[in-house]
């Protein structure tokens, strides 16, 4: 089995030094890039397993270069922010992060969450390569196999956690999924996350179904539940 492979986005050149040890302790494959516009180029050019973005960058902010990531790539992005509170919770969760973790970064932590993300996503795999290769609701479409979703014959540029979230919503079409095995999914722990959280995931998801304005067509928000998608 190949080692994982992460692009750290970092231009503080000693926080690089230390992180590049610590995943080579790890038994990680890594990179270092110290500006947002060259982690793009290399980041498409190398499609890595994950990528580790500080939002403190000189010229094109953190910020950009993760809403610019998600145009092409559905990897899972965690993102090194300083500060911590619902705000900035909330427009990390807009621009496409699947994490975040606020500085100083301690390495066991940083190192629980890689795993978590990497957990998840396997598992999400392994379900899908054991179900049926594909679910329909209406003009929706999502191959499970390929891991490809379309609307009205247009495929959605959705990120690794929106696919997973529009899955877990799509096997339980008809039926309410509730805020808690939301939470399970997205952090592989329960209540790793918040309501709202879940709620800015939720609105992303509608936004790139082009949905995201009431009364919802596809994904409806029932009250002190949860959410469902209705089966068509």
């Amino acid at each position: 089995m190949s080692k994982p492979y992460v692009i750290l986005v970092e231009d503080d050149p000693e926080i690089s030094r230390l992180m590049q040890m610590y995943f080579l302790t790890e038994g990680f494959e890594s990179i270092a890039v110290d500006n947002g516009a060259k982690a793009l180029s290399i980041i498409k050019e190398k499609t890595p397993d994950l990528v580790l973005l500080d939002l403190m960058l000189p010229g094109m902010s953190g910020s950009d270069v993760c809403s610019e990531l998600r145009t092409f790539y559905n990897g899972p992005i965690i993102v090194l922010t300083a500060c911590d509170d619902d705000m900035s919770e909330v427009s990390l969760l807009k621009l496409g992060a699947d994490d975040y973790i606020t500085k100083p970064v301690r390495p066991h932590i940083l190192m629980a969450r890689i795993e978590a993300v990497f957990r998840r996503f396997t598992q999400s795999s392994h379900s899908t390569n054991n179900s049926n290769d594909e679910l329909k609701i209406g003009s929706l479409s999502i191959n499970l196999k390929i891991h490809r979703a379309t609307l009205n014959n247009e495929e959605l540029q959705l990120s690794q956690t929106e696919f997973e979230m529009l899955i877990l919503l799509a096997k339980n079409a008809g039926s309410v999924v509730s805020r808690k095995e939301c939470c399970k999914l997205l952090r592989g722990i329960e209540l790793g996350y918040n309501d709202r959280s879940i709620d800015m995931r939720i609105s992303g998801l509608r936004k790139k179904l082009r949905d995201n304005h009431p009364p919802y067509k596809l994904i409806h928000t029932i009250r002190n539940k949860g959410y469902m998608i209705r089966n068509e």
